[in-house]
């Protein structure tokens, strides 16, 4: 069943029970996504893709709201752009986006200024070097969720990762902050595949931005083989 739609004043025949995102995608029309991605649920956290429709007095997230007969959607109206750059100028007043090429991108096109907020406070938070596989740094953390939907429910079903805290303290963490290899993450690296922001990076990769070198890294890897199996002896 399809039923026929205007987004951005071009008239669309969709098949019904999909999304304003969905149907821009099949129309071509972009519309900008941060926290949406294909393999984990859709949310609405980030609001960077949010719609204005005629009648409707909020802007809506398009990820989540399904097209109806009849409407009328622009995704580039003064509105959307305005609450969209207001967004990126909120998030990177906080965070750091210097691994967000994604967001960084969009900072441009939406002319977001990095200093529209000077007073904000930065979520600052120590390099988490847990494991041998990857690191945390939450201080580039965006909470898009999508490293706990694969981690759950979307993906793996092993719940490693959760939330942390309320409000403003809210941070992605394990159980009781308890050391990844004392959780039930089974290091599948979904969490690193889906993160838009470097904040869960391969640990290889880390130590190479650090300035070392392969040999170099090899060896610590060698070295704590090495220690393991000595460990394991005793």
């Amino acid at each position: 069943m399809e039923i026929t739609l205007t987004i951005d004043n071009q008239t669309l025949s969709i098949p019904s029970e999909i999304t304003i995102l969905e149907a821009g995608i099949l129309a071509g029309i972009p519309i900008p996504t941060i926290c949406f991605h294909h393999a984990t649920s859709s949310n609405a956290i980030c609001r960077i893709c949010v719609v204005e429709i005629e009648g409707q007095k909020l802007l809506q997230p398009a990820c989540i709201v399904k097209g109806l007969e009849g409407m009328k959607v622009q995704t580039k109206s003064e509105r959307v752009v305005r609450a969209r750059r207001t967004i990126l100028e909120m998030l990177s007043s906080s965070v750091d986006l210097s691994d967000s090429p994604e967001i960084l991108e969009l900072m441009k096109e939406y002319g977001a200024s990095e200093n529209r907020f000077p007073d904000a406070i930065r979520r600052e938070a120590s390099v988490l070097d847990d494991n041998p596989m990857f690191i945390r740094d939450y201080s580039k953390c965006i909470l898009c969720w999508r490293c706990v939907q694969v981690c759950g429910d979307d993906a793996q079903y092993v719940n490693a990762l959760n939330f942390n805290g309320r409000g403003y303290e809210t941070q992605i963490a394990t159980f009781y902050n308890a050391p990844l290899l004392s959780t039930s993450c089974v290091f599948c690296g979904q969490c690193v595949g889906v993160c838009p922001s470097g904040a869960i990076k391969p640990k290889r990769e880390y130590l190479m931005e650090q300035g070392f070198l392969p040999d170099q890294i090899s060896a610590m890897y060698e070295n704590r083989i090495k220690r393991s199996k000595n460990k394991n002896k005793l």
